[in-house]
């Protein structure tokens, strides 16, 4: 099957950058005080929570940093509250993008959004103009694993997975929403390394742009995710 797209490729290693600059840090403490004061400052009962706690020693993320995080959104300690903004566009080439904000301010947050998309050839459209071409699925990205594309399939049978994508010997498993959690842990217990497993937004036809086309659109994808509210970026382009 196909393998992960560009856009992904230059997110991992722009998370790799972004953990050195303290940005990653940034973008996560704010999904952590979210996650905290929506569903309890227990990771043992918030699954939500538990995920970023584990993602955020992935990125070797100071414990004190995530426990100020839930402190502040359980309401323990003074401190901003963030609220979740979803917003829909296109870019170069036509590509369709959806945008995942958390932030203290709306009115600051969308228009650093609409200057970045307007300054880099894209443009903000109205709610559900292009969600219908997304469907919410659970992604999961594996470590190197040992099994081969045609094994893992065969281990996996019994849960609802939607496609399995192979670069070397890592995996990108796109899996119904409510099997995300059994699919990561199954696949742990197997031996299969999971290093990211996530709710996205996954475009139902990618797009595939020119070489020319395709520069601009990262180009703008990068200069939208860079912005300090921007939590996520989902695209259409293959």
């Amino acid at each position: 099957m196909a393998g992960h797209s560009k856009w992904k490729q230059i997110k991992h290693k722009k998370a790799l950058l972004d953990s050195r600059k303290g940005k990653a840090f940034t973008k996560l403490i704010k999904e952590i005080s979210v996650a905290a004061r929506l569903g309890g400052g227990d990771p043992g009962s918030n699954a939500r929570l538990r995920f970023l706690l584990e993602k955020g020693r992935a990125l070797n993320m100071p414990l004190d940093n995530a426990l100020r995080a839930i402190k502040k959104g359980t309401g323990e300690l003074p401190g901003q509250q963030y609220e979740a903004y979803t917003y829909e566009g296109y870019g170069p080439g036509n590509i369709a993008v959806i945008v995942e904000v958390l932030t203290d301010n709306k009115n600051k947050a969308i228009a650093e959004l609409r200057h970045a998309f307007s300054r880099n050839g894209g443009r903000i459209a109205d709610s559900g103009s292009v969600s219908w071409m997304f469907e919410r699925c659970g992604v999961i990205e594996t470590g190197p694993c040992t099994l081969s594309e045609e094994a893992l399939m065969e281990q996996l049978l019994d849960f609802d997975v939607r496609d399995i994508s192979a670069v070397e010997d890592t995996f990108e498993i796109t899996v119904d929403p409510k099997s995300l959690d059994a699919v990561k842990n199954f696949l742990i217990s197997i031996n299969c390394p999971v290093k990211e497993a996530e709710l996205e937004w996954v475009a139902g036809s990618p797009l595939a742009l020119a070489a020319e086309e395709e520069e601009r659109a990262l180009s703008f994808l990068e200069a939208v995710e860079d912005l300090e509210d921007v939590q996520n970026v989902y695209t259409s382009m293959e």
